[in-house]
């Protein structure tokens, strides 16, 4: 079976208002500019009828698929879930609350090619019209002023939910909660460039948000200790090795 183009991952939590909209309005823009994608949904244990919302969906169109986690395990988890599940070169990421518009999904995989890995190893996205209110705002860009201090990522919104990244490389990165917010670090650590794409944020198409800002920044002063450990204590001869690149016979992709 060939495998496709590009593999979107949308891990969701609660969010049975809006799910099904998000995913049909992927549906939608990338059939008209891919040759072939898959929709991998990863309902992370919600209490709601989020994976009830998309029964009929997945069942009907063999592009969209629907794993649920027996019980919550945070955005990184179901991350990693959909990543595991994924069968092509390069992976999408996206929220299920329809504030991500998927048409930006297509300019950032512009700068890269879907068919392989070269120096480039994450495409960010970089909101310039968010619409979250004014005490979001100003914690963000607080966290990301230290986040950029200490680890030099030179990525200015790594919360943004729209980030492009190789399968394998995602897979290669230590994993632990929070691991979404540091890609750009740590895959810079292992020798990849990140790019910055500016991307198009919308309001909630429904449901709420399931962070505050004392718990977020609690939670990631913690986790930016421990990334600038793993850091410290992580090191590789070359990028290509990360992947196994050079390990592999002539023609062989993984």
């Amino acid at each position: 079976m060939t495998a496709p183009r590009l593999s979107i991952v949308i891990p969701a939590y609660n969010e049975a208002e809006s799910i099904e909209t998000v995913v049909r309005e992927a549906l939608e823009v990338f059939a008209g500019s891919l040759d072939s994608f898959e929709i991998i949904v990863i309902d992370d244990g919600s209490a709601d009828d989020t994976a009830g919302a998309l029964a009929a969906l997945a069942q009907a169109d063999p592009r969209v698929r629907v794993i649920r986690h027996p019980n919550r395990s945070g955005k990184s988890a179901a991350l990693r879930t959909g990543v595991l599940a994924a069968k092509a070169v390069w992976v999408a990421t996206m929220d299920g609350d329809g504030q991500d518009d998927p048409r930006s999904v297509l300019d950032m995989v512009q700068v890269v090619d879907l068919g392989t890995v070269g120096e480039i190893g994450v495409v960010a996205g970089n909101r310039k019209n968010r619409t979250d209110g004014g005490s979001r705002k100003i914690a963000s860009r607080i966290a990301n002023t230290l986040r950029r201090t200490l680890l030099n990522d030179d990525c200015p919104d790594t919360a943004c939910g729209l980030k492009l990244i190789p399968r394998d490389l995602f897979l290669a990165l230590p994993f632990f909660d929070a691991l979404h917010r540091y890609l750009p670090a740590l895959s810079g650590h292992l020798g990849y460039e990140t790019v910055n794409v500016p991307v198009v944020n919308r309001p909630r198409a429904g449901g709420s948000s399931k962070y505050t800002n004392i718990g977020r920044a609690v939670a990631g002063f913690f986790d930016l200790m421990g990334v600038i450990w793993i850091m410290r204590r992580t090191h590789v001869p070359s990028k290509e090795l990360v992947l196994g690149a050079s390990l592999r016979e002539p023609g062989e992709t993984r």
